[in-house]
């Protein structure tokens, strides 16, 4: 006779929360963390891991508290909006009879041309409506001959064991290993940064796709509408927590290795494992536990296994212990449980037991010490499972990521007068809000500076060092004519650097002041050229490479690593570009505290992703006289990178509200997207200067 290995009682789970506490961190998958984000990306975790946004939380004030969290989730997952929830168009495409049930494939719309494909496993006779579970599916590639059957088949045991035992089960594929192949490796392998740009995840579609199918299964006579479930393994366990997390509807829950911490997945390498599938769009910053605490106080158990790499243990019984606190805290602590089996990252039939029974005692009032007495097992050949003969050519599974979240819409001709303020101060809120919440308060004061000077050949150089922000230090080299006061100065020009540029300053500048740029190689001409400008004017020129440029960049990590990085920054609701934005910001600070420089008019000058950065920045720094920006991209969807920005604007708009502010002068063989900017000048009476098109300087 078989017996399934019993959940853990409450002292086997005490020995085990002190045991996996006192585990070091990976050291390994921290080695390539470059300074200064070894530190940084360490200090911002252990931020945002507090769990005070808990204090305070009453059975009274959690519905609203919830409701409130339940909306941000929403946003971060695409979802806020909610689609319209339009005809399903369900269709049974055939029917397989087993041992004592049937299996009905079928498909539905959640969106027109969103297909959902599935298999419904129900007994053979059903009498009254019975306890229904969603099951979504993990990463399972199965195919044959060339054609995929959908990872649901290789799901197949779970919805054969609940049908054999009295439930109805829907088993749904994902739009990455479906019948129809769509994508989660966005920004994983396949360089769709805009994805974040947009505010898109997967996991959004994913779970738009079970709410769908719950309210397909709704329509079913065999369902008990007041019990469902849902639960799922890995990729499947992800979409558990954010189907449970949104849908009131689900009564139980069990995620199986679906979650883990920030801790895990940011400095311990947790995220290189993952897709895209897995995150939202974490713009309100938040840590796991609180995805969790969106299923209070409705049964939930955590399972997971004891040697998963990419679900640690430490951090799978992190959140269970936070997320348990609140069950406390709401009464209701016996409705949260934690089942952690023997093994690595599979589906064992040890975890499998332990939702079979949480999903028992909480949809049929089984008992904890019921036993289990048959394991999960297939039945089918894949082929047998599959919906579809042919694919229908209307579907959007394959684009839906161009459609998803609904993206700003410019329009072509110039806001009145009227409207104008208006619209700047609504784009102005959302960038604050939505793209750079990651930014220190706005009421940071002045960088402390260290700066040294050194004079060569007719010309100073003064090295300013600052820090960005915490763990984040930089340096601004400031050039200017030796006989020459700062308060003798017409303007100072803050050159922003990507690492291209940064190469050829420091080739110019070791040709008169080798020792500050040891390893460089001398570039007397650029050099000439520029002490023949300084020496002629009553110019300065700052030069400047925000972090992950210059003398902080990642030339040196592979394009996995440097992808990886990045990854992790999105993770923490940041991204490299709007931690870039905000140096510039700084170092233009940084410039006013040296003195003499406080009153000095300042021009900021940049090329490529850097020049949308520094207009960006523009933005947020005061007295900007004038932008010269060098092959700037036309639209963020190329970069930079900033979360949510391709919901509320593109980058014509940006130099709209900087021509506003400041003279802007683009670099450019094409003209045609800066017309709105141009026509905004024109609506606000600034003059024919104020947006000026010019050519590229090589292409004179």
């Amino acid at each position: 006779m078989f017996h399934p290995k019993p959940l853990l009682t409450t002292f086997a789970l005490l020995v085990l929360t002190f045991l996996v506490s006192a585990q070091e961190p990976k050291k390994e998958a921290r080695d390539f963390l470059p300074a200064p984000f070894d530190q940084y990306l360490a200090h911002r975790v252990a931020a945002l891991s507090s769990v005070d946004w808990q204090k305070g939380i009453t059975p009274e004030n959690w519905p609203a508290r919830q409701k409130e969290m339940r909306q941000q989730l929403q946003r971060m997952l695409g979802l806020d909006p909610m689609p319209e929830r339009g005809d399903l168009r369900p269709v049974i495409t055939g029917t397989v009879n087993g041992d004592g049930y049937v299996v009905e494939k079928l498909q539905f719309q959640s969106l027109p041309g969103l297909y959902v494909t599935g298999d419904l496993y129900r007994p053979k006779e059903v009498k009254q409506p019975l306890p229904t579970v969603l099951y979504v599916c993990g990463h399972s590639n199965v195919v044959e001959d060339g054609i995929s059957m959908g990872n649901k088949t290789g799901y197949q045991h779970h919805g054969v064991w609940f049908a054999r035992h009295g439930y109805v089960c829907l088993v749904i594929d994902t739009i990455e290993l479906g019948e129809i192949r769509g994508e989660h490796h966005g920004t994983y392998s396949k360089g769709r940064w805009w994805w974040a740009g947009r505010g898109y995840t997967p996991a959004g579609v994913e779970a738009w796709n079970g709410m769908r199918a719950l309210d397909y299964l709704e329509t079913r006579p065999e369902v008990d509408r007041t019990k469902f479930g849902v639960t799922g393994r890995s990729g499947g366990g992800a979409y558990s927590w954010y189907i449970a997390a949104l849908d009131e509807r689900i009564k139980v829950a069990v995620p199986t290795a679906g979650i883990t911490t920030l801790k895990n997945h940011i400095l311990d390498g947790a995220i290189e494992g993952h897709c895209d599938c897995m995150f939202m769009v974490n713009s309100e910053r938040w840590d796991f536990d609180r995805v969790a605490a969106l299923v209070a106080p409705r049964p939930l158990l955590i399972a997971n296994t004891d040697k998963d790499p990419i679900f640690p243990l430490d951090g799978v019984v992190d959140v269970y212990n936070r997320v348990r606190t609140l069950y406390r805290t709401l009464g209701h602590e016996e409705n949260i449980g934690i089942h952690i089996a023997e093994g690595p990252h599979k589906d064992t039939q040890q975890l499998n037991f332990g939702a079979f029974n949480w999903i028992n005692r909480f949809l049929k009032d089984g008992k904890r010490e019921d036993l289990i007495d048959e394991p999960a097992r297939p039945a089918f050949k894949p082929h047998e499972l599959k919906v579809f003969t042919d694919l229908p050519k209307d579907e959007k599974v394959t684009t839906i990521d161009e459609s998803f979240v609904p993206a700003f819409t410019a329009r072509t001709d110039a806001p009145t007068a009227a409207e104008w303020p208006q619209l700047r101060d609504g784009w102005m809120q959302a960038l604050r809000r939505d793209c750079f919440r990651a930014w220190p308060a706005e009421d940071t004061k002045a960088p402390a500076i260290k700066t040294s000077d050194i004079t060569a050949e007719g010309l100073r150089l003064t090295k300013v060092g600052f820090e960005s922000e915490a763990d984040i230090p930089l340096t601004l080299w400031l050039l200017r004519r030796a006989d020459v006061k700062p308060e003798e100065l017409e303007l100072v020009v803050l050159n922003t650097l990507g690492d291209e540029a940064w190469r050829e300053f420091r080739g110019l500048a070791s040709a008169a002041f080798p020792n500050q740029f040891p390893g460089a190689t001398p570039d007397a001409s650029s050099f000439a050229d520029e002490r023949k400008m300084l020496t002629g004017s009553k110019w300065a020129m700052a030069y400047f490479a925000p972090r992950g440029a210059g003398p902080t960049g990642w030339s040196d990590l592979t394009l996995s690593k440097q992808t990886h990085l990045r990854r992790r920054l999105l993770l923490l609701g940041e991204s490299l570009e709007s931690g870039q934005v905000w140096d510039i910001t700084r170092a233009a600070a940084a410039l006013r505290c040296v003195p003499g420089f406080a009153k000095t008019p300042l021009w900021i000058q940049a090329q490529k992703t850097m020049a949308a950065n520094a207009l960006y920045a523009s933005l947020f720094i005061p007295g900007v006289k004038r932008l010269d920006l060098h092959a700037l991209p036309i639209t963020q969807r190329d970069g930079p990178i900033y979360l949510n920005v391709l919901r509320h604007l593109d980058l014509p708009q940006a130099a709209a509200m900087v021509a506003e502010r400041s003279t802007l002068a683009i670099y450019t063989t094409d003209d045609a997207p800066w017309q709105y900017a141009k026509s905004v000048a024109a609506m606000l009476n600034l003059g024919e200067k104020r947006v000026q098109i010019r050519q590229p300087l090589d292409a004179k």
